[in-house]
């Protein structure tokens, strides 16, 4: 079945059909080169931590790669070498999940902005509208949304990708972006 696509240097709307898919768009998430936040929304099991998961993969961490829900935030430290830039540095890459934040203040009492005035992190945010009256605009939104493809032993995923004004600014482009 074709993925279907918007062109748009800003927006970008994908259909994944299976986990390639999925590691396909992370590779090329991958290769954006991405400092401050990053919004994903989507609903319980839209594939948010999976995304995530391959993500970090694919920037070149090895190890586990756990979900937040709990702990709020997972730190990552990613070898540049391994990575578009190669340039021997390390970046450093904050995965939060902030579905069973309570308050937004909470954030500050964790330290939360520490990781988003972080020079040259990535901050991959999931259920950022809990929060969003806290946190600066994002850099990428990120929306996932299950689709039913007809055939019912594969779910399909819907995914908008939208530069904000400042992902905009820093001249990120999301034409090439394909399944």
């Amino acid at each position: 079945m074709p993925n279907s696509t918007t062109e748009d240097k800003n927006v970008k709307t994908l259909t994944l059909h299976s986990e390639d898919d999925t590691q396909r768009l992370a590779a090329q998430l991958a290769a954006l080169p991405l400092t401050g936040s990053v919004w994903l929304a989507g609903d319980l099991g839209a594939g948010k931590t999976t995304l995530t998961r391959y993500w970090l993969q694919a920037l070149g961490h090895t190890g586990a790669v756990k979900s937040p829900t709990y702990t709020l935030v997972e730190p990552y430290s990613i070898d540049q070498n391994s990575i578009a830039q190669k340039d021997g540095s390390i970046k450093p890459v904050y995965h939060a999940d902030l579905y069973r934040l309570q308050d937004p203040e909470e954030l500050s009492f964790i330290g939360f902005d520490e990781y988003l005035d972080e020079p040259n992190a990535l901050v991959i945010i999931e259920w950022a509208s809990r929060a969003d009256s806290y946190l600066p605009p994002p850099i990428l939104f990120i929306d996932m949304t299950q689709a039913n493809s007809g055939d019912k032993n594969q779910e399909s995923r819907h995914v908008e990708l939208r530069l904000s004004k400042a992902g905009q600014a820093q001249g990120l482009d999301l034409s090439s972006f394909k399944i």
